[in-house]
C-alpha cells in the first residue's frame, strides 16, 4: 500500500466521511467559481453553453466510476439508478430524496446549495434545467442506456415550490 493510501486507511469512519464531505463541497465550490467567472465576464448564455458541454462530459465520467464502484451490471436498471444517485458528490451535500413510484424514480434536490449559495450574494437563481437535463440524463443513461429523464421542476420552469429541483427516470424497453 503507497503512503498516500495508508494516510487515508489509518484515519477513522468518520473523519472519512468528513473528508468526503469536504471534497464535494471543493468541487462544488470549483464548479461555482468558474461558472461565476464565465458569467460575470461573457454573460449567462455564455456561460450556460459551456456549463452544458461540462456536464455532457462530466457526468459520464462520475456515472461510468460509481458504477464500476458498485459493480453495477450493464443494465442496472432503476435500483441501480437509485443505488448510483446515492454515490454522487452531490449526495454528500445536498439534502435530497429519493421516492419510488410503479415504473418510475423520482429523485428531487430539496434544498440546492448552488441556489442558496447565489441567493446568499444577491445573485438570480441558476437556471439549472438546461444543464439537468444534460446532467441526469446523461447520468443515467451511462447507468442503464435504456433510463430516460424527464425534468419535473427545476428553475426557471418551477411547478413544485416543496423542493428546488424533481426529475423522473423510466425506463424504454424499446431500447
Amino acid at each position: 500500500m503507497d503512503e498516500k493510501k495508508a494516510r487515508l486507511m489509518a484515519l477513522p469512519k468518520e473523519a472519512l466521511a468528513e473528508l468526503v464531505t469536504i471534497y464535494a463541497k471543493d468541487w462544488l465550490a470549483m464548479d461555482g467559481v468558474w461558472f461565476q467567472s464565465v458569467e460575470k465576464a461573457y454573460g449567462m448564455d455564455a456561460a450556460m453553453r459551456h456549463d452544458i458541454a461540462i456536464w455532457e462530459r462530466f457526468t459520464v465520467i462520475e456515472a461510468l466510476k460509481i458504477k464500476k464502484f458498485l459493480r453495477l451490471p450493464e443494465e442496472a436498471g432503476l435500483d441501480g439508478l437509485e443505488k448510483a444517485l446515492r454515490f454522487r458528490l452531490y449526495a454528500h451535500i445536498n439534502d435530497d430524496e429519493i421516492l419510488r413510484e410503479e415504473g418510475s424514480l423520482i429523485y428531487r434536490t430539496l434544498s440546492c446549495r448552488v441556489q442558496h449559495a447565489r441567493e446568499a450574494k444577491g445573485m438570480p437563481f441558476h437556471p439549472c434545467r438546461a444543464v439537468g437535463l444534460v446532467e441526469y440524463g446523461g447520468f443515467a443513461r451511462t447507468i442503464d442506456r435504456r433510463i430516460r429523464c424527464e425534468c419535473l421542476s427545476c428553475y426557471p420552469e418551477v411547478t413544485d415550490t416543496t423542493c428546488h429541483c424533481a426529475w423522473k427516470f423510466t425506463i424504454d424497453e424499446e431500447i
